[in-house]
């Protein structure tokens, strides 16, 4: 068993976790290169004179808008509407279950509960669904807490 960590959230890591929570989505993916092909095609395009200046404008405003979305706005609206990144935690993992405890209640899931699990830089991200998941940041572990918690995942999670 993987003894009991305390962690809390810090503000900026959090976001960079969001990031990649939302970069890492399939759906997010297919439209990034979509978006992608559509500004390099307009570029070229443009570049013979087969098109004009506001249909390159447009796909560059396009891919600009799309970036400043999911790489600015969307994290930080993520983390600002979520009281629970202001919050303290307490995790536990044992063989059967991850359970999650906070000064006012306690949570327990068996591993079956998650469907799949990811890892950034400075987080673990566990997913419940593609939309529902929750973020147990690396600070709150030692070295080879980190390395047993990864192993855990391995076991009883898959992959994302």
């Amino acid at each position: 068993m993987i003894s009991s960590h305390y962690f809390e959230y810090h503000k900026q890591k959090t976001i960079q976790a969001l990031r990649y929570h939302f970069i890492g989505r399939t759906e997010i993916k297919i439209m990034m290169i979509l978006v992608n092909v559509f500004a390099v095609l307009s570029a070229g395009l443009f570049y013979w004179k087969k098109i004009a200046p506001s249909a390159f404008l447009l796909s560059s405003m396009l891919w600009f808008l799309m970036m400043l979305l999911f790489w600015f706005f969307l994290p930080r609206m993520i983390y600002k509407k979520s009281a629970s990144f202001k919050d303290s935690f307490k995790v536990t993992m044992n063989e059967y279950q991850f359970i999650l405890q906070h000064t006012k209640a306690e949570k327990s899931w068996d591993w079956s509960s998650f469907s799949s699990w990811m890892e950034s830089p400075y987080f673990f991200h566990l997913y419940f669904s593609s939309t529902s998941f929750f973020l147990i940041p690396k600070d709150g572990f030692e070295e080879d807490d980190i390395v047993k918690a990864r192993n855990y995942f391995r076991s009883h999670i898959q992959k994302k």
